[in-house]
């Protein structure tokens, strides 16, 4: 039995305050990342820093660990919000969505994930109602394991490999630059503005002022 087996035997044994039917959640706003103190602030980590900003302006924690992720939960523009950080690793991300999505019986379309984009530079946000996964493993995981791509996206921006032949996987696992780190910060900020207006139903409008 696994790490993540033994938590779910140990939750299902205490009870849990859900119901299966769904409780009160009503959006999934989940950040993309890696779990480990290596890859904090690293540009794949962009949309675990999205949430954490999250949590913070909401004073949680999301120390919670349900559905393979660390979870805490919010109202977010006036919506009960399960936010989650998977800690399955990247590429494995939908197995977390997916759980969580099946548990709460919720439409696709009430699941945000926010993740790092290299075709915008820091500070830049995209938002997206639905999408392909762009080469991205993260949302491929979701994507391929939920059935579904027509869920609302942040895209967060990162910036471009310094060159061509520059290693994807290393970029992407590099550390922001101190100029940079402002700029991932104000975009995070950014990132939770929008979730606000995605949550109560304003996506255009967010739409319009961030993208």
């Amino acid at each position: 039995m696994g790490i993540f087996d033994i938590f779910a035997q140990i939750e299902k044994e205490k009870g849990d305050t859900d119901e299966k039917s769904g409780g009160s959640i009503e959006y999934i706003i989940v950040g993309l990342g890696n779990p480990g103190v290596q890859y904090e602030n690293t540009r794949h980590n962009a949309g675990f820093m999205v949430v954490d900003t999250l949590a913070q302006k909401k004073g949680i924690t999301l120390k919670k660990l349900k559905f393979k992720s660390l979870t805490g939960e919010a109202t977010v523009g006036g919506k009960r919000c399960l936010i989650m950080k998977p800690q399955t690793f990247m590429n494995n991300s939908g197995e977390a969505v997916s759980a969580a999505m099946s548990y709460y019986k919720l439409p696709i379309e009430r699941l945000i994930v926010c993740y790092d984009d290299i075709s915008l530079e820091p500070s830049k946000l995209r938002i997206r109602r639905k999408g392909t996964d762009g080469g991205h493993n993260g949302i491929k995981s979701i994507i391929y394991l939920t059935g579904e791509d027509n869920f609302p996206r942040i895209k967060v921006g990162v910036g471009a490999k310094p060159h061509p032949e520059y290693n994807l996987a290393d970029w992407v696992l590099s550390s922001f630059s101190a100029d940079e780190i402002p700029k991932i910060r104000e975009a995070a900020d950014n990132a939770c503005e929008a979730l606000e207006l995605m949550t109560a139903e304003k996506i255009e409008q967010a739409m319009n002022k961030y993208n």
